[in-house]
Parts: structure tokens; C-alpha cells; sequence
């Protein structure tokens, strides 16, 4: 018999941000998984099917999912929208502890700051649950040690789509982290957006309206400069499409044929 591909892990933590809308989760993890920063895995819950080629009665459906945690952590963190009758994520929005979930052996995905040649400016564009990954770039040592200023921008709809906002700001204070922060004032710089309301002290407006209009580099006091900036890009398509095309313009670009670029991106769905 062949090996699995995939391990069996259990759910110890189910966190709901927004019912019915937004949650995180954990998993055990097997020792053998490994991953960098900024990739993602692909997860399988089991769905009925009385067609399956096996007799069980029932299949295992996968997504992928970028992961959330560090990874010197022993579990595995994931953050995750519900889709209205979704197949996937409507099994999931009801995991309880306990529950088994299924995760690939292979790592994916190459949004990270390996991408990139040397840079200053490392800054985190994010919409929804895009976020996701730049949460677990955030707790790398070599990211903090390598860039000047770490800048990350969340942009949803409401406040409370606003997850993980306290995970980032309390990076200020972290045992490690905060060192760079207390050394450097400004190293950490989180920039909210919210489009549907008005919420103190949050942008208003989409990403790439602030970059268009200059107000999102005035809010972060660093400029968007292709010699020294690093861009990582994610969550939706739309948003995605439409800062490549913005952000063209100003000279960036991913790397190709062997040429370094200063834009990683990866599409969430």
C-alpha cells in the first residue's frame, strides 16, 4: 500500500470573529510538516458521497488555506470565510474541538519575502481573509531583522471584519518583536481600512484608491519607492488585478525568467 499524502490532524481551537461570516482555527500538527511564511496548505474534510470509488459512502474534499501560524509553532492556525452553501466551508464553519481534519504533507505557494532581492520597505497589502498569511510573516525573525519598516494594510468592509488587529499591535509589545519596535518607533505600521463605515483612527477607502490618491504613503510616512519597497499582495481577484495594473505603473513587478522582482501576490479564491 502506498503512503498518504495527507496526515490526519484533530481541531484543538475554534475562535468565531463574525457568526456565520468569519473564524479562525487550530490543528495539531505533524512534526514533519513544514512550511515558510507567507504559503499556505491544502486541508480535506470528508463530504458524503454515495458514489465513491471506495464504498465509503463519502469523499474527501480539499482547499487550500494560508496558514496563520508561526512556524515554530506545534499547532496550525487557519482563517477562514464562510461561503454561503459552500461545500467546503460549510463543513468547517462547524468544527468542534476534536474534530479531525485532513492536511496535506506538501507545503504550497510562493508569497514570500524569498521572492525577493534585498529591499527596505516591506509592505503587506490585504483584503479579507487575505490577511491571513501576512500574520504568519509577522512572526518571522528574518523579516524583522531584514526591512526598516514592516507595513501592513487590512482592508474589509466593517469594524468587525477587522481580525487579528490585536494580534499585529500586540507584536509592539512581544518578547522578541517588541525589541525592534521599542528600538525603532514606527518599524511596525498597521493601517486599517474600513469601506462601509466610519471607524476612528481606520482609512475609508479601497487599497488602490489610497495608493492612487497618495493618502495611503502619507499615512505610513514611507514612500511606495520600487528601489527599496517590497509589495506582497493578497485576497481577492478584483483587488488583486487591479493593484498589479496600479502598481505596474509606479515600476513594480514579479520576478520572471530569472529577473528579481519587488511584487509577490497571490490570488485568495
Amino acid at each position: 500500500m502506498s503512503e498518504k499524502k495527507y496526515t490526519v490532524e484533530t481541531v484543538t481551537w475554534v475562535k468565531t470573529w463574525v457568526p456565520h461570516k468569519l473564524f479562525s482555527f487550530r490543528t495539531t500538527r505533524s512534526p514533519g510538516f513544514r512550511f515558510v511564511p507567507g504559503q499556505f496548505a491544502r486541508l480535506g474534510v470528508e463530504r458524503p458521497d454515495p458514489d465513491a470509488e471506495d464504498g465509503s459512502g463519502r469523499r474527501i474534499v480539499w482547499r487550500a488555506y494560508s496558514i496563520v501560524s508561526a512556524p515554530y509553532d506545534d499547532f496550525l492556525e487557519f482563517f477562514s470565510i464562510v461561503v454561503p452553501d459552500g461545500e467546503f466551508t460549510s463543513a468547517l464553519e462547524h468544527l468542534r474541538e476534536g474534530d479531525k481534519l485532513y492536511v496535506d504533507k506538501t507545503n504550497f505557494g510562493f508569497l514570500t519575502t524569498a521572492a525577493f532581492p534585498s529591499g527596505k520597505d516591506l509592505w503587506m497589502l490585504a483584503s479579507g481573509t487575505g490577511l491571513a498569511p501576512f500574520v504568519s510573516v509577522l512572526q518571522d525573525l528574518e523579516v524583522w531583522e531584514t526591512y526598516d519598516h514592516l507595513i501592513v494594510v487590512h482592508s474589509v468592509r466593517t469594524a468587525e471584519e477587522l481580525v487579528y488587529r490585536d494580534t499585529i499591535e500586540g507584536l509592539r509589545e512581544h518578547e522578541v518583536f517588541g525589541e525592534f519596535c521599542r528600538e525603532q518607533p514606527g518599524k511596525l505600521i498597521y493601517l486599517p481600512s474600513v469601506t462601509r463605515e466610519r471607524v476612528e483612527g481606520a482609512l475609508d477607502a479601497r487599497i488602490t484608491t489610497l495608493i492612487a490618491s497618495g493618502e495611503l504613503e502619507r499615512r505610513a510616512g514611507v514612500t511606495l519607492d520600487p528601489s527599496r519597497s517590497r509589495i506582497m499582495l493578497c485576497g481577492n481577484p478584483e483587488m488583486v488585478s487591479d493593484l498589479r495594473k496600479l502598481l505596474a505603473d509606479r515600476g513594480f513587478g514579479a520576478s520572471r525568467r530569472g529577473k528579481p522582482g519587488n511584487l509577490a501576490v497571490e490570488n485568495y479564491w
